[in-house]
Order: structure tokens, then C-alpha cells, then sequence
């Protein structure tokens, strides 16, 4: 057994793809018309044919229920943030904020109301803080993860 992708339910590929491609740089690996693969794992679907092939096609298919989201990781947060507040058309779960161990994240959706959150890489999260003179150990205790982790983080 091997995990392939996630696959979502789209109401307008087209608009989809540039959503994914402008906002998180995602490029077309594969265009089936009505199924089309990404970059990072990611497949879209529209949703009239997925209605299909999970022989729902009379039940309407719930978008924006809050139930999962897609997760991605970047280095540089404050540049993304500025991209993302460039964009008039984002609709924010949340603004960027700190979690308590440090990781700077933001929230949003996606054209379908599907959830994505971007999430500062931890390596940069780690360093931050090690550049701040905190120790190994001192950042392994402020973050809530073991010494061996925040040493793999820095290597």
C-alpha cells in the first residue's frame, strides 16, 4: 500500500488551477480535463464527475464544512503573508498568528471553501529561536518537543 495524493472537488477547474497555481505556487503535473494532478500531492476533481464516481449524483456534495484542511509549510511567512494580503479575493479562516510553541500560521480557503493553512516551516521556527541565544535545550523546552528534534531540525 502506498498514499498517492489528496483529491478535492473543485466547482470550476480552471479557476482552480489558477487559484493554486497564483496563491501557492502549485504547477499542473497531469490535465485529465476533469481530474488534473498538482505539484505537492494534490488533485482536483470537478465536482459533477465526482459525483459520479462516489455514486452521489443526486446528493449534493458539501463544500466549506470546516472538517479538514490542506497543509502547507514555507520559510519566508512574512513575505507570504504580504502575498496573501496583496490578494482582495482571500477569504481568511484566521489572519496570521504565533502558536505557543513559536510556528507562525495563517488560514484560508481556497475558491471552494476548502481550508488551507500555511504554516512556517518548524526548521525556520527552530532557528529563530537558537538565533535568539536560546539554547538546544531551552528551545526544545519553549517549543514542547524533545532535545533529539531540535537537534534534527538544525543539521
Amino acid at each position: 500500500m502506498k498514499y498517492i495524493c489528496t483529491l478535492i472537488a473543485v466547482r470550476d477547474m480552471e479557476k482552480a488551477k489558477q487559484f493554486y497555481h497564483d496563491v501557492l505556487g502549485l504547477e499542473v503535473v497531469a490535465d485529465f480535463g476533469a481530474n488534473v494532478t498538482l505539484t505537492g500531492g494534490i488533485a482536483l476533481q470537478t465536482v459533477d464527475t465526482w459525483k459520479d464516481f462516489i455514486h452521489k449524483q443526486d446528493e449534493k456534495i458539501v463544500f466549506g464544512n470546516n472538517a479538514c484542511e490542506l497543509y502547507f509549510e514555507e520559510d519566508d511567512m512574512d513575505s507570504f503573508a504580504a502575498k496573501l494580503n496583496s490578494i482582495k479575493s482571500i477569504e481568511y479562516v484566521h489572519p496570521l498568528f504565533k502558536h505557543s510553541w513559536g510556528q507562525q500560521v495563517v488560514r484560508f480557503y481556497d475558491l471552494d471553501k476548502h481550508i488551507i493553512e500555511v504554516g512556517e516551516n518548524i526548521k525556520m521556527v527552530v532557528r529563530r529561536f537558537i538565533d535568539t541565544g536560546l539554547s538546544i535545550k531551552e528551545t526544545a523546552t519553549r517549543m514542547g518537543v524533545p532535545v533529539d528534534y531540535v537537534k534534527s531540525c538544525l543539521v
